[in-house]
């Protein structure tokens, strides 16, 4: 649905302190319900019961990082079509062009304004188009 209203938000960033001021932000000031996970072992693990409507990924992290958590989140019956957006200080336009191929309607670059975070991800949300949507 196009005109679907963005409430739920499956967030993955394995630094601490990030994930920490992304979730105040997008929480306390854009009013999302969120779930906010250390790794993508982790976002995988909450996915299937959270049931996020959108995908936010840090792209740099240990272990399984954010296209690898990506692929593996297609994987899943339920967020095999969930739109994705990659967070990530890396946004020269070639890399972002990767980002997008492998799947993110959109990247947000590092270091982001927590007080507009929100707006920035409802923009993305709104310009979504048919992209990345299920039938």
């Amino acid at each position: 649905m196009a005109d679907e209203v963005l409430t739920r938000i499956l967030y993955v960033e394995d630094d601490a302190d990030i994930r920490s001021v992304a979730s105040f932000a997008l929480e306390a000031v854009g009013g999302f319900v969120l779930a906010a996970c250390a790794s993508g072992e982790e976002a995988l693990a909450q996915a299937p019961g959270f049931a996020p409507q959108l995908l936010l990924l840090d792209v740099m992290m240990p272990g399984m990082d954010g296209p690898e958590t990506l692929a593996a989140l297609r994987a899943l019956p339920g967020t095999a079509a969930t739109p994705a957006v990659f967070m990530t200080a890396k946004v020269q336009p070639q890399e972002v062009a990767r980002y997008r191929a492998l799947g993110a309607i959109d990247v947000i670059s590092k270091p982001f304004d927590p007080m507009t975070l929100s707006d920035e991800i409802r923009a993305i949300w709104a310009r979504r188009g048919g992209r990345g949507m299920g039938s």
